[in-house]
């Protein structure tokens, strides 16, 4: 997703002084439980407290490193980027031809480079793992999570739901908080109507997104997350089957929730232009999904996490939409027949074992 300016300076401002705010508080709250965070330190365990603390980034192969960069340097949270290690993919061009200029952009910023995760890990306290490419996440966040640094995965959160099982175990075995999302997530119009806001109970959502394709990965986790993780913000967990529809230039997923709720996503590329959107069905209206506003909200709420350790996304619901969309997989293959969530589920685990 290409790199959006931030919305305005009032809008920056009042970002930076409620983290601000919230840093000092829980700075007091630190010190009288003596968890501030010490150079080198192992996080503590979640729910626990930290003030401050190095940020490292891991893979320069993507415009979210310096974009959340920039954020967070500039705000007044106690977390500064310090350190980054560029890779990232090797082998997928979009994203490895990237890695030189980005690196070259972290580097005026005056972010020291690693060479190598390791060295990363000696030099930072909390971790965005950035790297594009889902297939290397479970590998490099098992490097994270046993050296105790708490771990934001950027989209998607692994290439197989069998890994993202695997991330989540981790995080279990090693007491270490993870979370992922799409930045779209947390777009204030789209939390507001996850809450009620105006169109009440929620009974069905079309949501949409641009769904380019990259051949290592299940064609809906390279992009179209982005418009299945509104889906799944707005409708909520407790999707039961899916049924895709695919065409060159789109694709279409539908999902069937408990209650009988119907929620769509509808992947576009080619020639469609690039956008996100969709509209939600509510008991007291119906209202389209705010367009997408740049990645602010989503740092702000990493930040937290960082501070709180407390996840602000359900494991359980980033899993389910890892099904959702491995579903929406077996669903083209087997020419556009139902396939059930559950099902998906227990391939995953089968392959973990």
């Amino acid at each position: 997703m290409p790199y959006m300016k931030q919305r305005n300076n009032r809008r920056t401002f009042l970002k930076n002084t409620a983290l601000a705010g919230f840093g000092l508080g829980l700075a007091g709250t630190a010190r009288s439980m003596g968890l501030a965070a010490q150079p080198g330190s192992v996080y503590p365990a979640p729910g626990q407290i930290m003030a401050s603390g190095r940020v490292g980034i891991i893979g320069l192969d993507t415009s979210h490193s310096p974009a959340f960069t920039k954020f967070i340097n500039a705000s007044d949270s106690g977390f500064k980027v310090t350190i980054a290690y560029p890779y990232g993919s090797r082998d997928i061009e979009s994203s490895a031809s990237r890695i030189p200029g980005i690196t070259e952009t972290i580097k005026g910023l005056g972010i020291e480079i690693a060479g190598s995760i390791a060295e990363l890990l000696e030099k930072c306290d909390v971790v965005l793992l950035e790297t594009n490419d889902g297939r290397l996440h479970l590998e490099q966040a098992l490097e994270v999570m046993k050296a105790g640094k708490r771990l934001f995965i950027d989209k998607p959160i692994a290439a197989s739901l069998a890994d993202a099982i695997a991330i989540f175990d981790a995080s279990k075995k090693y007491n270490v908080p993870v979370f992922s999302c799409s930045s779209l997530r947390f777009n204030p119009g789209v939390q507001d109507m996850a809450r009620g806001v105006k169109v009440g109970k929620i009974m069905g959502v079309d949501s949409y997104s641009p769904c380019s394709l990259e051949k290592t990965h299940p064609d809906l986790f390279w992009y179209g997350i982005h418009g299945v993780e509104v889906l799944f913000t707005l409708m909520g967990k407790g999707c039961k089957k899916v049924v895709r529809v695919n065409a060159p230039d789109a694709d279409v997923a539908v999902g069937t929730w408990e209650g009988d709720r119907i929620g769509t996503f509808r992947g576009t590329r080619g020639k469609v232009a690039h956008s996100y959107g969709g509209s939600v069905f509510g008991e007291k209206a119906i209202a389209p999904i705010p367009p997408f506003k740049g990645y602010d909200d989503l740092v702000v709420k990493i930040l937290e996490f960082f501070k709180t350790g407390t996840p602000p996304v359900d494991p359980e619901e980033t899993l389910e939409i890892c099904a959702f969309m491995e579903a929406a997989d077996q669903s083209k293959k087997k020419g556009g027949v139902p396939v059930s969530i559950q099902t998906m589920f227990i391939k995953a685990r089968k392959k973990r074992k």
